[in-house]
């Protein structure tokens, strides 16, 4: 009971809730508590900060990254992206032959998204691979190279387009409650959930480095990290964080991981995309 006491002082009762899928669930209410807990949490910071992932929390770092970004490590990768969007498959058709928006009007921010039809979450980077299995090409792996160089280059040229995550259905919720139930759920030999990380502990350190804010998170990737000297996508941040806390990896692009970046993008909704990012 006090704990409950305690989460409802929060606001935060809805924002935990993830018992299986009913009638009364309400992603909209999920999300408003999740923007006000980090209101409450970091009162200093607007809104538009998160999309800057750590950095939004501490000035002098802030600072060093804006430097960092004059000259941004994952320019390469977007010199290499442009290349492989603009080169026709063998067929003589191209990625924008697959989708009804260029990535300058806001590609990237249409994902991801409920695809009824499949009874599914779409990502960016399974349309693109599925984009080059319909045209006849082998598809690129998941986790980083090309795939996350054709990502960043959707995601620049798409930068400043807002994230508008819908769930139309009975189904799509259900997915988005499978995203939100992984997101809360401890896991591994140290029995630690995303939230543990970067929802009740953003701002604070482990070692030398501040742990981000969940509010904000899919709006960067891919991102460089210096850690890996390249690019990754998302899923590879997934499999790598669950790593971390003892865990075994979801496969890539499977359900489990297209369904936390479901309930992800959607408490990001409204914010800007600003993709690629850089990263410790």
């Amino acid at each position: 009971m006090k704990i409950k006491k305690w989460l409802a002082s929060l606001g935060l009762i809805g924002l935990f809730a993830v018992s299986s899928v009913s009638a009364k669930t309400d992603p909209e209410t999920d999300r408003k508590s999740f923007v006000d807990y980090f209101k409450n949490r970091h009162s200093g910071v607007e809104m538009s900060a998160y999309m800057n992932g750590a950095y939004a929390l501490n000035q002098a770092a802030y600072d060093e990254w804006l430097s960092i970004e004059e000259f941004p490590p994952y320019e390469l990768a977007l010199g290499e992206g442009e290349d492989i969007w603009n080169t026709p498959f063998a067929n003589g058709k191209t990625y924008q032959d697959c989708f009804d928006t260029t990535p300058e009007d806001g590609l990237r921010a249409k994902y991801p998204h409920w695809d009824d039809s499949r009874k599914q979450v779409m990502t960016l980077e399974l349309a693109l691979n599925e984009c080059r299995s319909a045209n006849g090409e082998k598809p690129f792996g998941w986790k980083k190279g090309k795939i996350a160089s054709l990502s960043a280059y959707v995601a620049f040229q798409g930068r400043g387009h807002a994230i508008q995550v819908s769930i139309p259905n009975g189904d799509a919720l259900a997915a988005y409650e499978m995203g939100k139930e992984f997101y809360y759920t401890k896991r591994g030999q140290l029995a630690m959930s995303c939230a543990d990380c970067h929802v009740y502990n953003s701002g604070n350190k482990v070692r030398a480095d501040m742990l981000s804010p969940a509010l904000g998170h899919t709006t960067h990737f891919p991102v460089y990290r210096s850690k890996w000297g390249a690019m990754g996508t998302m899923h590879r941040r997934y499999g790598g964080c669950n790593e971390q806390v003892r865990a075994r990896s979801f496969k890539a692009q499977g359900p489990e991981y297209r369904n936390l970046e479901y309930f992800m993008a959607y408490m990001n909704n409204g914010m800007e995309t600003n993709g690629p990012g850089a990263r410790k």
